[in-house]
């Protein structure tokens, strides 16, 4: 009797194993994970190397505004910035008031004022939109090719009015933005619109989560950075190389997030993460990375989220690497998604903290 009851233990358990097996290896997952292969791990070297400059200087500006300043823009004595509710602030820059100017209803994130004062905003939800100084919301263009955009992301505007922004992801918009790295696929997109023709162009497509868009300051080219691939991309304005795509840097040491441009033909580029070579190893292989995406699930493994951190990096015209400000742990500044220099001052912003950065801008003159 003893051994009977012990065999179909045995057969319980086998069935169970298999079972969970099978769970862990074939259950169904929110994505289609892609094979591909992430550049090379740099590391925190040279001018990219950690220090404690962004904990040493920086401050917390107008804390407690509310969740997720992710992008900050600079006009005529305030800052304004956009939260994870849907409002836009306008913030005196001496921190004393804070006022509602606009709300999109969606997820502002990248903000530009254009040449007539009109706020331009990458709605991650909504489109590409412009708040007019009494807050009215327009839809600019929200669809390319008949097809709906599905997270609009960054944006920059040229001295002839183009507004160039990113639509990060075909596949998965901002609640599930995670996924599309875990998918592995390349659906981003960089994308010019004209006010005047009202015409929508997407211009470079294939990119690994489009996001920082920023034009240089002689208006030749224009940037955008591949998060998932921790790459930055150029695509030529002007010249004898007008309408050409190149890499500009192939294998940051982190995922660079919202670029934008600064004098002397620097770079400001924000660096919520550094590289996660465990996650990174997990590309070439979509069946493994669909079994720790299950087990992550599960709770049996943690979550490849990296830990509080600050951090900046400012890149020449060439793609390299020739200043860097950071907060190691996050303790004053972190998870910085967006930094624009104004007045001798980088503001960042970021898409989980309560408030934003500001520090003064760091002394490049001794750069290489």
């Amino acid at each position: 009797m003893l051994r009977k009851l012990l065999i179909w233990i045995g057969l319980i358990l086998l069935v169970l194993i298999i079972g969970a097996g099978g769970y862990v290896a074939f259950s169904p997952i929110p994505f289609e994970p892609q094979a591909w292969n992430p550049p090379r791990n740099p590391g925190l070297t040279g001018r990219a190397a950690a220090n404690t400059a962004m904990k040493e200087r920086a401050v917390r500006f107008a804390p407690g505004l509310g969740k997720g300043p992710e992008d900050v823009t600079v006009q005529d004595g305030f800052a304004y910035t956009g939260l994870e509710d849907g409002r836009i602030l306008k913030i005196s820059l001496d921190g004393k008031s804070a006022a509602l100017y606009a709300n999109t209803g969606g997820r502002p994130l990248g903000l530009q004022f254009d040449s007539q004062g009109n706020l331009i905003v990458a709605d991650s939800m909504r489109g590409l939109l412009s708040v007019s100084a009494d807050g009215k919301v327009t839809v600019l263009t929200d669809s390319v090719g008949g097809k709906k955009m599905v997270f609009v992301d960054d944006l920059d505007i040229a001295a002839d009015g183009t507004i160039w922004f990113s639509d990060a992801s075909q596949r998965f918009g901002y609640r599930a933005y995670l996924l599309d790295f875990w998918e592995g696929s390349a659906t981003g997109r960089l994308l010019s619109y004209n006010p005047a023709t009202r015409e929508t162009r997407v211009v470079v497509d294939g990119l690994r989560f489009a996001n920082g868009v920023a034009i240089a300051e002689d208006q030749s080219f224009v940037l955008v950075a591949e998060t998932a691939a921790r790459r930055i991309r150029k695509h030529w304005l002007g010249g004898g190389k007008a309408g050409r795509t190149e890499i500009l840097v192939d294998g940051l040491p982190g995922y660079p997030d919202n670029i934008s441009a600064a004098h002397g033909g620097i770079f400001w580029v924000a660096m919520p993460a550094i590289a996660n070579d465990e996650f990174d190893a997990l590309q070439p292989t979509p069946f493994l990375r669909a079994v720790i995406f299950r087990l992550t699930m599960m709770g049996v493994l943690k979550s490849p989220v990296p830990p509080p951190r600050g951090w900046v990096v400012a890149i020449d015209a060439n793609g390299n690497i020739v200043g860097s400000a950071m907060d190691p742990k996050g303790e004053v500044v972190h998870t910085v998604t967006s930094v624009n220099a104004f007045g001798g001052e980088l503001f960042l912003g970021s898409n989980v903290a309560d408030a934003i950065g500001r520090m003064p801008v760091p002394d490049l003159s001794s750069r290489k």
